[in-house]
């Protein structure tokens, strides 16, 4: 994806995002004491890249994000976006690599799933409440 992508319109991520990609992850890594990277996926129908903020977790070299949307009943864009083009671009700190993407099965969320709720403890509430099974996904970068 070498075009410019699209920001996410909601204005305290949009926010993040500019401080983040001004200061190449300077600013913006840690988001409320929470490490945060950015992803840049490709749109499901419009074929734009689209860029958001999401708090991540590691596991081995792959990193870990969940598809929260705060506990709503809809998933993310996001997390459409990458289950119709899994290639996805990746922002950590100054690092910027492409990755693929791919929703954890079962057995690796019920695994991976603390690793998470210990970055961010909120998402056991947030899963509590859901009326969907809140994905948690692997990106794996690219070779």
């Amino acid at each position: 994806m070498s075009e410019t992508p699209t920001d996410s319109p909601t204005g305290w991520v949009a926010d993040h995002i500019r401080a983040y990609v001004e200061s190449d992850g300077a600013r913006g890594h840690l988001y409320h004491g929470s490490p945060t990277l950015l992803i840049t996926t490709r749109g499901r129908r419009s074929g734009t890249p689209r860029r958001t903020a999401l708090i991540y977790g590691r596991d081995g070299d792959r990193l870990l994000v969940v598809a929260s949307n705060g506990g709503a009943a809809a998933q993310p864009a996001w997390y459409l976006n990458l289950t119709a083009h899994p290639e996805v671009e990746i922002q950590v700190g100054a690092d910027k690599f492409r990755a693929s993407a791919r929703t954890a099965t079962p057995e690796e969320k019920q695994a991976l799933w603390p690793v998470m709720t210990e970055i961010f403890p909120l998402y056991t509430e947030y899963e509590a409440k859901s009326p969907r099974d809140i994905p948690l996904v692997i990106l794996t970068p690219a070779a």
